[in-house]
């Protein structure tokens, strides 16, 4: 019996290195699924690499990295006086939540409006990147039902952390930040993995290093490891050996 499992890649646009890792486990590896952020500066380069590769494309909607789309002085909650984003070391550091949602909300319909202007229709797939934030994520809901998007909405699972995705409960597998992290065994979890309400899926940030992310990252080497498992033929080839089928969100 064949099983299904979603395995996504993040952060296309973050920087050229990495824009170099995610085209390869596109074109030469297991990634069918990929997020983009719209507001960096290697973003239309990123998209160039994987044009007409038949991926479903994200908007994976930035706060934490790079400029905004939106005047930084209409947007100070989320803005360095240097109308930088604020870090996400300043989300994960915060007492209260000082994302103000309206503020969030303008940020979020800008880069919404980006995606369809560089990509040509509406994101496949609507989420945010690394940032915990109340306010942030019910911006991320009302920017969603306004234009109808496939927003994944968090949820709670007893087994691991999940979302929801078009009545479907997606199991998440995100490992890259842990200890001893090993991409093979994760993956290999996640596609053995049975759930009755909907699937399992492997969020990745593949792609390599440049001093630009190295400056602005917390999450390096992973990335690397991350290509090689993604594009290793011995990887292809267990998951055929297995009856396992990578889909894409609009296959959910």
């Amino acid at each position: 019996m064949e099983r299904k499992v979603i395995v996504r890649a993040d952060d296309l646009g973050y920087s050229d290195a990495v824009n170099v890792g995610i085209a390869r486990t596109v074109h030469n590896g297991l990634i069918n699924n990929v997020g983009v952020m719209v507001n960096m500066p290697t973003t239309m380069s990123g998209l160039a690499m994987i044009k007409d590769a038949g991926v479903c494309l994200g908007l994976h909607t930035v706060i934490s990295a790079g400029r905004p789309l939106t005047n930084p002085k209409l947007i100070p909650s989320i803005t360095n006086p240097d109308g930088t984003f604020r870090h996400s070391s300043d989300y994960r550091a915060a007492v209260h939540d000082f994302v103000d949602l309206n503020e969030v909300v303008l940020e979020i319909e800008a880069q919404y409006q980006k995606f369809v202007a560089l990509v040509g229709r509406q994101p496949d797939y609507f989420e945010g990147h690394a940032v915990v934030s109340d306010n942030f994520v019910k911006g991320l809901e009302i920017v969603g039902e306004r234009h109808h998007l496939n927003l994944l909405r968090f949820a709670a699972g007893p087994d691991s952390p999940s979302v929801l995705f078009k009545g479907k409960v997606l199991h998440v597998f995100m490992e890259s930040m842990g200890k001893n992290y090993n991409p093979y065994e994760t993956l290999k979890r996640a596609a053995l993995a049975q759930y009755n309400d909907g699937y399992a899926m492997m969020v990745c940030h593949p792609g390599y290093l440049d001093d630009y992310l190295l400056q602005h990252s917390s999450l390096t080497v992973p990335r690397t490891q991350e290509v090689a498992m993604l594009t290793d033929p011995q990887m292809q080839e267990w998951l055929e050996r297995q009856q396992i089928k990578l889909i894409k969100y609009s296959e959910v």
